[in-house]
């Protein structure tokens, strides 16, 4: 039996590739972050090992001891909190200091390294989620109007363009104005700021980056990007085609309808 290291950050999508897994006969072991990884991790995965955010030597101990060859990367990871505890953190900051860079490509290129090292390979987790990647199309009954779907086009071209500079992958648009900008604080955070100065009626547009390393780098929604884009009263998400995960499309969809929000994928 094939066994899979999941290394689980924030969100629904490493429980979902833990249930497809074993559908398909993988044995999965989950390394879990406290405070971070969804509790339901343990009922998912054949066994769960949890640690903290400042404990890289004994996670990479515990991926050892499980004799794991190969691994995925899954969830939300939030980086800054490299930032605000630093000497907590020294650990984790001494692994990434001879990072080419310390954006997400930078930091996560030096894990696959480290990992290669110890002869762990890091695969790609849309062999088991390709499901997940839905075709393009708008989603929902929602359609967007004349004006939504300027504001789409314009914040396609406007995230794409903040793509390249590996800055952040969302974009927050109305009136073909941009309203926020997604960096290192997240697609969370970029709504609710967005929703603070135009208060209703903006298009959330997220994209891929360019050349993007689909071992470890797949932009994720789901419910909870739709509970907050309506709670704030946004009227769109925009998100693109074969180049991220929709978890649970038809509850996502469902909610969207329910609040006037359109759904499209381009």
């Amino acid at each position: 039996m094939e066994r899979i290291g999941l290394i689980a950050g924030g969100g629904e999508i490493p429980i979902l590739f833990a249930h497809e897994a074993r559908k398909k006969g993988a044995k999965t072991i989950g390394f879990a972050l406290k405070g971070l990884t969804s509790p339901d991790l343990d009922k998912a995965c054949d066994r769960t090992h949890w640690f903290d955010t400042s404990q890289i030597a004994k996670f990479f101990l515990l991926l050892l001891a499980e004799r794991i060859r190969k691994v995925v990367l899954l969830g939300k990871v939030d980086k800054s909190v490299f930032y605000t505890d630093v000497k907590k953190h020294e650990e984790g900051i001494n692994l990434f200091k001879n990072a080419q860079d310390k954006s997400d490509y930078g930091i996560l290129e030096k894990v696959t390294s480290e990992f290669e090292k110890k002869g762990i390979k890091v695969i790609n987790a849309i062999d088991y989620l390709s499901r997940l990647m839905p075709e393009k199309g708008v989603l929902t009954d929602i359609k967007l109007s004349d004006k939504e779907k300027e504001d789409l086009a314009f914040g396609f071209k406007t995230a794409k363009a903040l793509s390249h500079l590996d800055i952040g992958q969302t974009v927050v648009v109305k009136d073909k104005a941009v309203v926020s900008v997604e960096a290192m604080e997240g697609t969370d955070a970029t709504i609710k700021r967005a929703a603070l100065i135009c208060r209703e009626g903006f298009v959330v547009v997220k994209v891929s980056r360019p050349h993007q390393d689909m071992r470890w780098d797949v932009p994720v929604v789901g419910i909870h990007t739709i509970n907050l884009i309506a709670e704030n009263k946004g009227r769109a998400l925009a998100i693109e085609e074969k180049k991220m995960f929709l978890a649970d499309k038809e509850k996502c969809v469902k909610l969207a309808d329910q609040n006037g929000i359109s759904i499209v994928v381009v």
